[in-house]
């Protein structure tokens, strides 16, 4: 059954627009407080955000929704997502939430709940949350002594800055390393800094300035090309960006190449593998990982799992499989060591830990594979499921069936825009642009 308000991850949409009012959240506040009141303790939410102005707004109405139900809220200000899932279980709060739209603009804003134990909601938990902001809110309320009380958590930031950088290595500092930040104006442009600056790097930072709108805007693991070019001028070793919530991160060479998710992956594995750290015997990536990827581990005698697109996805493997190194092309790396979602920062340490153990610059440690040709295009779409009309069917059909066993082809609909994503790959580039160019257009024709 179609959900009316969870997507892929959360609650995401325009603030003040169909969905994602303040009103709404007032309810969602109500309805996730309802079913984590229990016990004879005071319930406690911690409550962080990016940098968007409505963040304010729906901070204010989460936290009028909760200690209406009698849980007491404690506001993080502007944390990064995976530093709300682990203060919610550092501070043995019985629930926490972020409000982000991660990489989307800032007109979007978003809200997503982590467990006691610092994991995402399942599905099933979702749905009875849905099932509850439709009820009667008037039985839901406390009364009295009961009802919540709300705080400022001004050491939530040095809490997290610490955990973070007691993920390196023991012994391992980032003296001598010049590092460029990019922090996309969002959640993380006051503790990633600190954090590398403290661990002895030097720290040329962008992206540090946000104003509420500025989120994502020309900065950011979305948009390289700045991160790039403040490496290229300031002569750095390497080039952090990271997104608006900070659960993901892409890497810049010295030279200004972009170093995706795979690349990355490829290092910690075969470092975690050398450290008799890798646990599961491989990695578990997404449908999207490159070809090169698989066939590098394989090389060295590991595996790759897939699954779905969606970092929700790839924890779901590496937890039900036994594996603690997963990641998305796109950045989000997730270490289960350390982490229970994507941690941009925490990623960006053990590889900067790979960089001080080995005299080669970053261009040669993130160069581990040769990249089979792949193409991915998005097709925007104004209403409907194109993919499910007979005409793109066939399209589809037809381009497998050029395609063969010669490579892979994944066509699926974005679960956080109306976009479907066409992706093709195999060692001839030329194969590749026929038949994702022959998917494309026949989606175009109908979108």
């Amino acid at each position: 059954m179609a959900r009316k308000y969870f997507g892929t991850d959360g609650i995401r949409g325009m603030a003040n627009g169909d969905k994602l009012t303040p009103d709404l959240a007032m309810k969602v506040g109500m309805a996730a407080g309802t079913k984590f009141v229990r016990g004879e303790h005071r319930n406690r939410v911690v409550i962080g955000k990016d940098t968007r102005r409505s963040g304010y707004m729906l901070e204010n109405a989460l936290g009028a929704g909760f200690t209406a139900v009698g849980m007491d809220v404690y506001f993080l200000g502007p944390m990064p997502t995976p530093a709300v899932a682990m203060l919610t279980r550092s501070l043995r709060a019985d629930l926490g939430v972020m409000i982000s739209a991660s990489h989307n603009p800032y007109e979007d804003n978003g809200i997503k709940f982590f467990l006691p134990d610092g994991y995402k909601l399942s599905d099933e938990l979702e749905a009875e949350i849905e099932s509850l902001i439709e009820a009667d809110t008037s039985k839901l309320l406390a009364h009295g002594m009961a009802i919540g009380r709300a705080y400022r958590d001004e050491e939530a930031r040095t809490r997290y800055i610490e955990y973070a950088k007691r993920t390196l290595p023991r012994g391992v500092d980032l003296s001598g390393l010049r590092v460029v930040l990019d922090c996309a104006n969002g959640a993380a442009y006051k503790v990633a800094p600190l954090a590398l600056w403290e661990l002895g790097a030097e720290v040329i930072t962008i992206g540090v300035e946000p104003d509420g709108y500025n989120i994502n805007h020309k900065v950011g693991s979305t948009a390289p090309d700045a991160v790039a070019a403040k490496v290229k001028e300031v002569r750095a070793d390497i080039g952090i960006a990271l997104d608006g919530d900070a659960d993901r991160v892409i890497i810049v060479d010295e030279k200004g190449n972009v170093v995706d998710g795979d690349q990355f992956m490829a290092v910690i594995a075969q470092s975690w593998m050398e450290r008799e750290m890798l646990v599961g015997g491989g990695i578990v990536a997404t449908i999207m990982s490159n070809l090169g990827l698989e066939r590098y581990l394989t090389g060295l005698g590991l595996t790759l799992e897939r699954t779905q697109v969606g970092d929700r996805y790839v924890l779901e493997a590496m937890r039900s499989k036994g594996f603690n190194v997963g990641g998305e092309q796109s950045g989000h790396i997730i270490l289960s060591d350390f982490t229970t979602t994507g941690d941009g920062l925490v990623a960006a340490l053990q590889l900067l830990s790979v960089l001080k153990q080995h005299d080669m610059p970053i261009s040669e440690i993130c160069h581990r594979f040769e990249k089979v040709p792949q193409l991915l295009r998005n097709v925007r779409f104004k209403s409907g499921k194109p993919l499910d009309h007979k005409h793109v069917k066939q399209a589809i059909a037809d381009a497998e069936s050029t395609l063969g066993s010669a490579g892979r082809l994944v066509v699926r609909a974005s679960g956080t825009e109306p976009v479907i994503r066409v992706m093709g790959e195999a060692d001839d580039a030329t194969l590749v642009e026929n038949i994702v160019g022959q998917v494309e257009a026949a989606i175009r024709q109908i979108a």
